[in-house]
């Protein structure tokens, strides 16, 4: 068995594409015993040693940019460099320790049927192994090493996404059971995104919608929603309440599949930031490099922009924290940063100066969605 995997690696035969793939229960299960099976057969050699665990680096010197050849739709990937999470390193034995603890409980998941949040995960392992596991950081990291070292995704190892996402708009929603949902029928608050991806991956959908739209903010978009934007420019609106989570953007990855005809334009904060946001939506993250390619589209930066700062009163204009020069300095030495957006991300850095979407209410609140007609029309977008 062993003789088909690299010797670098435990799970995997294609030297050329570095992934995750998405496996069956019995899969994984499979995977933890061989790996368990490596662990002891060194214990018991006739030279007996703890083995490393050789997990794909996850680190932006590992990372570049892929190109779609039949789309346009660009992600980040990692390539097959590896590091180890050894018990005998100075500074590695709780995370070495870490990783097998939640293989035993994905394997005893899997083995129930079950299917966990990351949040249900951490509290199990907290009271199981409370020396290990003292905040969700510990457990996230810990999953992240699993996903490397097994070479499957988060989902197949039983874990589902705590989504925060809704959506609203020009959108009917037919799920397995056959009931349907019109979107543009629903309050404010819109659909809730199941935090499963496979529920997801079977929903069926109907639009008439000539653009989907990303919103940063839970505020904005309830704003869009109250304010029926679909109505004035057929859309579907979509937000994960800040940063993006993995069922969100499965789900607009889905509908990009499904209505790929339709751009997708992001509305987030002028700020390094939204910028970040932006980024993850449009090429996934380091963090998760290994699954990013299966959430990526091609998403387009409608606002807030440079351009669109001429028309706010000087108290709109935040100073830049801390915390948002150090987003601009990772970002700014990304290699998937496009140079449009450098452009906009520079003036932010030179200014000094954020803005938030809110700041265009300074106009009305009825100033933000024909802000967005106007530039949709005029297919102000990068």
């Amino acid at each position: 068995m062993e003789s088909d995997f690299p010797k670098s690696s435990l799970f995997s035969s294609d030297q050329r594409l570095c992934s995750a793939q998405i496996l069956d229960p019995s899969q994984v299960r499979a995977r933890i015993e061989v790996a368990v099976i490596k662990f002891l057969n060194a214990l018991s050699s006739p030279t007996p040693a703890i083995s490393s665990l050789p997990l794909i680096c996850r680190k932006s010197s590992n990372s570049d940019v892929r190109c779609g050849l039949l789309s346009d739709v660009s992600s980040v990937f990692l390539s097959h460099s590896f590091f180890s999470r050894s018990f005998l390193r100075a500074g590695h034995a709780k995370a070495f320790i870490r990783v097998w603890k939640v293989m035993e409980m994905c394997f005893q998941i899997l083995s129930q049927g079950k299917l966990v949040t990351q949040r249900e995960l951490f509290y199990k392992l907290l009271c199981d192994s409370p020396n290990y596991f003292s905040s969700q950081r510990d457990a996230n990291r810990a999953v992240q090493d699993v996903v490397a070292l097994l070479r499957c995704t988060r989902n197949s190892l039983g874990i589902i996404a705590s989504s925060r996402g809704t959506i609203i708009g020009r959108l009917s929603i037919k799920n397995q059971e056959g009931d349907i949902v019109d979107c543009s029928g629903l309050g404010p608050a819109g659909y809730a995104i199941s935090g499963d991806l496979n529920l997801l991956s079977k929903l069926e959908f109907r639009s008439d919608a000539r653009y989907i739209i990303v919103v940063e903010k839970d505020a904005i978009f309830q704003r869009l929603a109250e304010d029926c934007l679909f109505n004035l420019v057929p859309c579907i609106l979509i937000t994960a309440k800040g940063y993006p989570d993995i069922a969100t953007r499965f789900l607009l990855f889905r509908l990009n599949q499904t209505f790929s005809e339709l751009p997708i334009l992001g509305l987030v904060d002028w700020n390094p930031a939204g910028l970040a946001i932006l980024s993850t939506y449009k090429y996934g993250s380091i963090a998760m490099g290994l699954e990013s390619y299966r959430y990526a589209c091609n998403i387009k930066w409608l606002g807030l922009r440079k351009d669109d700062l001429q028309i706010l009163p000087q108290p709109a204009f935040i100073n830049l924290k801390p915390r948002d020069l150090q987003i601009a300095k990772s970002l700014l030495s990304s290699k998937t940063l496009q140079e449009k957006y450098r452009a906009e991300l520079t003036a932010m850095v030179e200014m000094g100066h954020r803005v938030e979407i809110e700041a265009l209410y300074f106009r009305g609140f009825n100033f933000l969605s024909q802000y967005i007609a106007t530039k949709i029309v005029k297919s102000d977008y990068i």
